[in-house]
């Protein structure tokens, strides 16, 4: 499915690229460009750049790149028509009936049909907790005194103790025994064949941050195992970039959000007016889950059961929200398990002081390290010691190091300079307190193979063109798109080429003119390639020659390969010898005009 390109390009001009990443990361302007940190990793130092000039970003740490669509589909898990289609509605843009190709037909038919079945199901769940059937459904959710008004708000729903009356109405609806098992709704064995996935279980519809079904969590009624079982991921459903409650938590107008363990503790948050507590789906916190909260706050409340379990989960969380460069602080819920039993006998004021009062997520790790040690002990309490200082060395700004080395020692009555000296001899010992190395472009490169070096020498030139692009009059004279040997390279060199010709250069239109996510990240890194920098006008016109002469021998190399294969190649080759043998004596002027 695509829209023409005339469209796509105009929908892309009226949604500046500075606007549309404002609106999701906090950016910073240094000169031309606009920096902050990169929501597609961690980092604590901001590597990524959106250039207003070229309507492109891109990061130097991951290496992520494109254009506001690329973004976006990135972002939001949006594919190209949604992206067009978002931004289109963000510029009032009218967008004209689309056309299809078959291959794209057939893809987002597929996540429309998987999305709809979705739907479709999450509605027959809803309604069979309303129905004679679902009353012990009805009955559990009423005693954990959620309204009518919070059931129906996060869709609540109720699969029945038959196990295959959702599969025989999805049939019903004309939908496929494939397409039903792989939405994650159905279930094959051969012991009992074709059967529903879920059911004698209350229903929580899993819904993306746009409020689509993209899978389930189902509570089992009873005694049975497991007693939580969730939606396998699926085309639609990727945990890792999803949240229970996002979709209604990202539009709270809140500055930070309340993660808890489980769907009831964000319900009973939510109909208590805590409306951006979110929780992870049936699975430990994650770092992905992380970066997705970071998109949205620098600080989470971590809500977690008081109990061991909980505790050591809390622990976890608050080592990932810090390497996501979240700020954690912990709720305290003594002398209830979770939010929901706190809600129930406390009431929502008392939350919102436990809110105001949660601890500093580095002083609760410290209080419960306490512990396990005997405090009334020398040897107990130097040992403790010992493991504050070790901590300590977790934090790589000095300022912030020094800041909890002061409250720790005020805290536990050590003396400020003892805990300083311990602090920076252990360092020395283990090597740690090392500045922060901050990300370079090619980070995570392999080692180039030939294959490597000649894609590098055509990312290299079609860079140099896009930086001046004055200089297509001199490349043109010895090559073409044809010498570009790598097929994705040849076609942005040919639309490259031909923007050139007609004396514009537009690197964010062309990337429009691919509809997948993958491509658009690849030809947006295409033109973020870095140029070295050079002294002289000597060394750069030396550098230039080198890119253009290794760019047609690798054509030359290629087109002799064919030989014998393609009738074609001969031609090719005695051209490219010749173009060869002249431009390796031909000096270049960089000068323009």
């Amino acid at each position: 499915m695509y829209y023409p390109e005339e469209i796509v390009e105009e929908v892309r001009q009226r949604n500046d690229i500075v606007d549309v990443i404002s609106g999701y990361v906090r950016l910073t302007k240094k000169g031309n460009n606009h920096f902050g940190l990169c929501p597609f990793h961690n980092e604590k130092t901001p590597s990524f750049s959106v250039s207003g000039p070229k309507q492109m970003y891109h990061c130097f740490g991951c290496g992520a790149s494109g254009n506001v669509f690329t973004f976006l589909m990135n972002y939001e898990n949006y594919s190209f028509v949604e992206a067009v289609k978002s931004l289109a509605q963000r510029a009032g843009v009218t967008l004209p009936e689309v056309e299809y190709t078959e291959q794209m037909r057939q893809k987002e038919n597929r996540r429309a049909r998987l999305l709809e079945i979705n739907k479709e199901a999450a509605k027959y769940y809803y309604y069979q907790l309303r129905a004679p059937q679902g009353k012990s459904g009805y009955d559990y959710f009423a005693k954990r005194q959620l309204s009518d008004e919070t059931m129906k708000n996060f869709g609540l729903g109720f699969s029945n103790k038959t196990s295959n009356d959702l599969c025989l109405y999805l049939k019903q609806k004309g939908y496929s025994e494939e397409l039903i098992r792989d939405a994650g709704l159905a279930i094959f064995n051969e012991r009992y064949g074709f059967s529903d996935k879920f059911w004698n279980r209350v229903m929580f519809p899993i819904q993306d941050i746009n409020h689509r079904v993209i899978g389930f969590g189902g509570r089992v009624m009873g005694d049975g195992e497991p007693k939580y079982l969730n939606s396998p991921e699926t085309e639609i459903f990727d945990k890792s970039r999803n949240l229970y409650g996002l979709n209604f938590a990202r539009t709270s107008r809140e500055s930070s959000f309340i993660l808890c363990e489980g769907y009831m503790d964000v319900i009973a948050l939510h109909q208590a007016g805590f409306k951006q507590a979110v929780a992870s789906l049936g699975t430990a916190f994650t770092s992905g889950q992380a970066n997705l909260l970071r998109r949205y706050v620098d600080q989470v409340f971590l809500c977690y059961d008081s109990d061991g379990a909980g505790t050591k989960a809390a622990l976890r969380a608050i080592g990932i929200l810090k390497e996501a460069g979240i700020i954690g602080r912990v709720i305290d819920l003594k002398p209830y398990k979770d939010p929901d039993e706190f809600i129930k006998n406390l009431g929502a004021d008392e939350f919102q002081q436990r809110l105001i009062k949660a601890q500093n997520s580095f002083l609760y790790e410290i209080g419960q390290l306490e512990k396990a040690y005997d405090l009334t002990d020398p040897a107990g309490k130097t040992r403790f010691h010992n493991e504050i200082a070790k901590k300590l060395c977790g934090f790589e700004e000095e300022v912030e190091r020094e800041n909890y080395i002061e409250a720790i020692a005020e805290k536990y009555h050590i003396g400020y300079e003892a805990l300083r000296k311990l602090v920076f001899s252990y360092a020395s010992k283990t090597g740690m307190v090392a500045p922060a190395v901050r990300p370079k472009s090619g980070q995570q490169e392999k080692k180039r193979t030939a294959e490597d070096k000649e894609k590098l020498s055509q990312r290299l030139l079609l860079t140099w063109l896009i930086e001046e692009p004055g200089l297509f009059e001199k490349v043109k004279k010895y090559l073409s798109p044809e010498d570009f040997t790598d097929e994705l390279y040849q076609e942005v060199a040919g639309l490259l080429f031909d923007d050139l010709s007609q004396g514009k250069v537009n690197p964010a239109a062309i990337i429009s003119h691919f509809t997948e996510e993958e491509k658009q990240q690849e030809v947006g890194l295409v033109f973020q390639t870095s140029l070295e920098e050079m002294q002289t006008r000597q060394e750069k016109e030396r550098a230039f020659h080198d890119i253009i002469v290794g760019v047609k021998r690798n054509s030359y190399n290629h087109f002799t390969k064919k030989l014998g294969s393609d009738v074609t190649a001969l031609a090719r080759v005695i051209e490219g010898k010749k173009a060869l043998e002249e431009l390796e004596r031909t000096h270049i002027s960089l000068e323009q005009g």
